[in-house]
């Protein structure tokens, strides 16, 4: 019975997926999200196991979106395919929960050597999460590309923003409609192949644009928020 669906958006990652998915622990399924390569990482994925959804639409939050419509398991986890991230630490974000101790569980990313993260990518973190706190009170440290929440919350939030918004948007969201947000530490690796977004500093600057955007919109309450209002 498959507890955990993970979500994974995939760009040109042929290279990648065989380990990524080879990681994945028991009763964990893998979408692998197809969003355009130009590479074999669609069949590679169904060779491995995956079940692959073709999202033509670019955007981290278009290719996140397509995996949460096509999921089935009461949660979902969301986890970089480019084998910077080790599918075998998901039980880490994803037992809380499991076990309901949080709502959401971000994965706050250390470095395993200096070549993993950026210096501009990681200094855009650093401001992009002294923003986070001042807003929202919460004592987070990173974005985190590992995280986990439950399906029904996610799509209960209704989430708009289809390019790299859309994470902090979830997080912003979920604020806002009181859910338990939790950090904890994930090793992070360097990638495989090329980022096409914080690995470059015009894809930095177009994620620091998206969410700059969504830090100054006032958000407005969710229908989880609702939801859990009237259960109250």
């Amino acid at each position: 019975m498959t507890e955990v669906d993970v979500i994974l958006p995939s760009l040109n990652e042929e290279q990648a997926l065989p380990w990524v998915l080879s990681r994945l622990p028991d009763r964990y399924r893998a979408i692998v999200v197809d969003n355009g390569s130009t590479d074999a990482t669609a069949a590679v994925a169904r060779e491995h196991g995956a079940l692959v959804v073709a999202e033509p639409r670019r955007g981290f939050g278009a290719a996140v979106h397509a995996g949460v419509l096509a999921a089935s398991a009461p949660v979902l986890a969301v986890c970089d395919a480019d084998a910077s991230l080790d599918p075998a630490d998901l039980p880490t974000v994803a037992d809380p929960i499991l076990e309901g101790r949080a709502d959401l569980v971000l994965g706050r990313r250390r470095a395993t050597s200096g070549g993993a993260w950026p210096w501009h990518a990681r200094l855009a973190n650093g401001v992009l999460a002294g923003l986070i706190r001042a807003r929202t009170g919460l004592a987070l440290h990173d974005l985190g590309p590992m995280r986990a929440a439950r399906r029904a919350d996610i799509v209960a939030l209704d989430l708009q923003d289809r390019r790299s918004g859309y994470p902090l948007e979830m997080l912003l969201r979920a604020h806002e409609a009181h859910w338990r947000v939790r950090e904890v530490p994930v090793p992070y690796s360097p990638r495989v192949g090329r980022s096409k977004v914080t690995g470059t500093v015009r894809g930095t600057l177009t994620a620091i644009s998206d969410m700059s955007r969504l830090l100054a919109a006032p958000t407005e309450p969710s229908e989880v928020d609702a939801h859990r209002r009237e259960a109250s």
